[in-house]
């Protein structure tokens, strides 16, 4: 054996002990809630960017701009901001679910503030109320 392990303990290359409750089922979890992120972000973002994609009358309102710049903006934010709220949670606090509990209320503040920041175009043009 060499010196500084012992029959009972495994340790990684650098000699160092293993620590068996170190990264088993967190990295996962934190994967799993930047997934429900981005998904949440997509929920919110079809219906409000519906009539910029289809542009109303004729397509004359369309505005591509929200697939292009709005909705990668939208999934990427989605993502990393529950995924660093677990990561920082999880770096102060031991138990996973109160982890777990700060990425879904992250996720519920990121849909809140895109509900109340982010207003593409819903008419056509300024007066425009449809008919005749």
């Amino acid at each position: 054996m060499s010196e500084g392990t012992s029959a009972g303990t495994t340790g990684n290359a650098a000699g160092q002990p293993a620590d068996p409750g170190r990264g088993t089922g967190r990295a996962p979890a934190g994967w799993v809630l930047a997934g429900v992120g981005a998904t949440a972000g997509a929920v919110v973002w079809v219906p409000r960017a519906a009539f910029s994609i289809d542009g109303g009358f004729e397509g004359h309102a369309r505005d591509l701009s929200v697939i292009y710049v709005d909705l990668p903006l939208i999934l990427l934010g989605g993502a990393l901001l529950p995924f660093l709220a677990w990561t920082l949670t999880r770096r102060w606090v031991r138990s996973p679910w109160i982890a777990a509990l700060a990425a879904l209320a992250a996720v519920a503040l990121g849909v809140w503030g895109l509900t109340e920041w982010w207003n593409p175009r819903q008419l056509p043009d300024p007066g425009y109320r449809g008919g005749l």
